[in-house]
């Protein structure tokens, strides 16, 4: 890794280093044998930006609309697709949560390590209707 600064470095001037890393650029930081980035949301949403959920949706007998999101085990049911894409939003919301408040567990899973970066894209919207916004059909 190129531009490493050791964490003693960081300490020392602390505030300099978190407004180099909002307002310049990304800093990876280095202490003992561990690395670590340190971002911006507005660099991690750029960084995360094109990322979508692909969702499917099916006309059930009745009329109500069932939908589910590829790769994901969310599967919602509502009256319309506009109702059902609300609530895949909320599903992946809460899903997103319990990933981040449970993350040993869900990263360290094989079949859901590669959910870690849908899991930011979501945690980083400012409400419901940005979740709704990463939902394609």
């Amino acid at each position: 890794m190129q531009g490493v600064i050791n964490a003693t470095d960081v300490r020392k001037d602390f505030s300099k280093f978190v407004d180099d890393v909002v307002h310049v650029r990304p800093q990876f930081v280095k202490r003992n044998h561990d690395h670590w980035l340190a971002l911006s949301a507005i660099h991690a949403r750029a960084l995360l930006d094109n990322l979508k959920f692909q969702a499917q949706y099916l006309e059930e007998e009745d009329g109500s609309i069932t939908a589910t999101i590829d790769g994901f085990d969310i599967v919602v049911n509502a009256a319309d697709r506009d109702l059902a894409r609300k609530a895949l939003a909320e599903d992946l919301s809460e899903y997103a949560n319990e990933y981040f408040n449970e993350f040993r567990l869900y990263y360290y899973s094989t079949n859901r390590q590669k959910h870690f970066p849908y899991i930011l894209a979501v945690l980083i919207q400012d409400d419901l209707n940005g979740v709704i916004s990463l939902i394609s059909a």
